[in-house]
């Protein structure tokens, strides 16, 4: 947090790109001292944000942009295949149902706005329709996130939720920040925000990992003792 103020009051770009694209590495580097191991699903997540981090320091303006966008859309779909096997849609109640169906009505109207808007703001068209995807998408998984924690109530899907909604306010914040105001304060708490995201998602993961370590003792004992009980018999 403290090297995000820093690099923002500094207002220098390279060092401020540079630190962006360095999150994903640290957060990486400080889980695997404690775990040795990840899904593949995760790492390919992680893989396509870092590209998409790392293409604001290789390419020209326009390209970057785009080629970042590309990069976060993928890395949106593989959180989603993440969370999708977790969403149970026969077993969602109908007002819930009822409720996210609602939502999601209410969110497409504002992307569509918001697209409408940013078609006036934008001289590039792909990357509003990169920008339209990208949303879609966000809204998609926040929306089986919280379907998800309704029905599961779980400190895992809370995380996962939270996680997502910090990275879905990172982007309108970044957005603002390229096309509309252009104001420091906003690129501040883009980073604050993408860094929480990264943290939350990483404490998921922690969080199932920890799950994982606490009930396999039991299967062991289970074992041991139906092969004892085959002894004695």
């Amino acid at each position: 947090m403290a090297l995000n103020v820093v690099v923002v009051f500094t207002n220098d770009t390279l060092i401020l790109k540079t630190a962006t694209s360095l999150f994903i590495p640290v957060f990486l580097i400080l889980f695997l001292v404690r775990y040795n191991s990840l899904g593949i699903v995760f790492i390919s997540f992680l893989l396509f944000y870092f590209l998409g981090d790392v293409a604001f320091l290789f390419f020209a303006k326009n390209e970057l942009i785009e080629a970042s966008s590309v990069f976060y859309i993928a890395s949106y779909l593989f959180l989603l295949i993440l969370v999708v096997p977790k969403f149970k849609l026969l077993e969602v109640d109908l007002l819930v149902g009822a409720y996210l169906l609602v939502v999601f009505v209410i969110s497409l109207y504002f992307l569509y706005t918001i697209y409408n808007i940013l078609n006036v703001l934008m001289p590039n068209t792909t990357e509003v329709i990169l920008y339209g995807v990208k949303s879609l998408v966000l809204i998609v998984l926040t929306l089986v996130s919280f379907g998800v924690y309704l029905h599961t109530q779980s400190t895992q899907s809370a995380l996962f939720l939270t996680a997502v909604v910090f990275f879905g306010l990172s982007v309108i914040l970044n957005y603002l920040n390229l096309y509309y105001l252009n104001y420091w304060i906003l690129e501040l708490f883009y980073r604050i925000l993408y860094a929480l995201a990264l943290y939350v998602m990483f404490k998921y993961i922690m969080v199932n990992k920890e799950e994982v370590l606490v009930k396999k003792p039991k299967l062991i004992r289970l074992k041991e003792s139906y092969a004892s009980d085959t002894v004695l018999s």
